[in-house]
């Protein structure tokens, strides 16, 4: 009789599967690594009692001396953008960063607009990588010969395809098959592939090889992730293998990973599925731990070399437990294995992080922050999007998910959107549809309680609670 096989005699079929899919030596080595701390229950947790906060970055605003350094180095620099994320959280398939913006302008066209605006001004090449999953390539390659065809003279990015592992059943921790869609068997690895994807792929040899010596590295759904001449003149003068971008902790961010020091004193980055449960009060004390990772990073890729041949980063496993159809919850449980880019911070003696004004993270990760920037709080300038001059911070919204958490339902109920230039917080639940002319500003509450749609419209509402018991249609001045 056959009996149920153990997670540790999984390994070789998860070996196999790498090996089939053409996965390079280097990956399946350090899968090997991340499975063996999942079998083993080494789940990457970061306890509080283990580390301590972080008091003494140093601001942006002090740093601007260096500036000159880093448009000097600009000729050196190339930019990447993470590119491998679907719009799962608001109900869509493809590539997050084809999502339009303003008017028809997508994630990539304002990236590409920022890049080529910023060629003419200085002269630099700077050339573009995006960094691509399986699940995003092909309609990111699609959009990009589109792209190339309206205007042969633009320089096409470079795209580069990070790699790709099993999804492991959650009850046996062996490689799970899906005929229904054989895709949805694997997984993207997380950003922190980040580094061995330039090392396999050769694109850490060819940028050195061409005199490309240091690249920005930031998600391609953050339009306030800029090319920043004081950063990189940072990076340059500290000889700093590694710089990360930090922002001050908010209300909104109490589940984004933050920064902290190590018993060895070391930075290190902690995120929300490292923090065990009796840690979560103090991981989300946006007062106690109040820097957060933007996911904004500027390499030397001299170091980054160096340090790759020295043998593999030891990067903490994220171990995220999931169905396997996660548009469907009642599909396969499993679990995927990631890491995080940030988390080489600890791998890179002399990395620093420098805490940088609040307009350079404007991420777009539900339809609240698609709201947020599509609104006028927000400006567009050659491709780049920034807050309104009168404003510091971005709106806090919130959003009914039941009526507004996916795309298609957020649109219909959005079909004119309201001025937010002067709101700081938006709280909407139930059934609202906003029609034109909807001005908001201060904190504004909208609740229906009813089961019927309500319509905003021709509204100025400021500092106010409305509630709606009955249908109704709104209008007020």
């Amino acid at each position: 009789m056959t009996g149920v096989r153990t997670p540790q005699d999984q390994w070789p079929a998860v070996a196999s599967r790498l090996v089939a899919d053409g996965a390079p030596e280097v990956f399946i080595t350090e899968v090997a690594r991340q499975y063996q701390s999942l079998v083993a229950g080494q789940a990457g947790f970061i306890r509080e009692a283990d580390i301590t906060p972080v008091t003494d970055l140093p601001a942006y605003d002090a740093i601007d001396e260096v500036t000159p350094l880093g448009q000097a180095a600009l000729g050196q620099l190339a930019v990447l953008k993470l590119n491998g994320g679907l719009g799962t959280n608001m109900g869509l398939r493809g590539p997050k960063s084809l999502l339009p913006i303003r008017g028809s302008a997508s994630f990539l066209d304002l990236i590409l607009d920022q890049l080529v605006s910023l060629r003419r001004s200085t002269g630099a090449s700077l050339p573009l990588v995006l960094m691509n999953s399986t699940a995003t390539d092909e309609a990111t390659g699609a959009f990009l010969a589109r792209r190339a065809e309206a205007d042969p003279d633009q320089a096409v990015p470079l795209t580069v395809l990070q790699h790709r592992l099993p999804k492991l059943s959650a009850e046996r921790l062996g490689p799970v098959d899906w005929p229904a869609e054989p895709e949805l068997a694997w997984a993207p690895p997380g950003h922190g592939d980040l580094y061995l994807t330039l090392l396999s792929s050769g694109l850490l040899e060819t940028f050195l090889t061409d005199e490309i010596r240091y690249l920005f590295v930031s998600n391609a759904d953050n339009l306030g992730a800029t090319v920043d001449p004081t950063l990189l003149g940072a990076l340059i003068q500290g000889q700093h293998p590694f710089l990360m971008e930090v922002a001050e902790r908010t209300e909104a961010d109490r589940k984004g990973g933050h920064l902290a020091r190590g018993l060895d004193g070391r930075l290190l980055l902690r995120e929300v599925a490292q923090c065990l449960p009796a840690d979560e009060p103090a991981f989300q004390d946006i007062t106690r731990h109040r820097a957060f990772n933007t996911n904004s990073l500027w390499l030397d890729l001299s170091a980054v070399k160096e340090r790759l041949a020295a043998g593999p980063l030891n990067l903490p496993v994220i171990v995220n437990r999931k169905t396997v159809d996660p548009t469907d919850p009642t599909s396969l449980a499993v679990v995927q294995l990631e890491t995080a880019m940030g988390s080489a911070i600890h791998e890179f003696p002399g990395a620093v992080a420098v805490q940088v004004p609040r307009a350079r993270f404007v991420p777009v990760k539900k339809t609240t922050d698609l709201l947020a920037v599509r609104s006028d709080a927000y400006e567009l300038h050659a491709g780049q999007l920034r807050l309104h001059p009168s404003r510091s911070t971005g709106p806090i919204i919130r959003l009914d998910p039941k009526y507004y958490g996916l795309l298609a339902d957020f649109e219909a109920r959005f079909p004119m959107l309201p001025s937010l230039v002067a709101c700081e917080r938006l709280t909407v639940e139930g059934d609202v549809q906003f029609g034109p002319n909807v001005h908001l500003g201060g904190e504004v509450t909208i609740v229906n309680r009813s089961d019927v749609q309500h319509t905003i419209t021709h509204a100025v509402l400021k500092d106010e609670t409305i509630e709606f018991s009955e249908p109704s249609r709104f209008t007020a001045s």
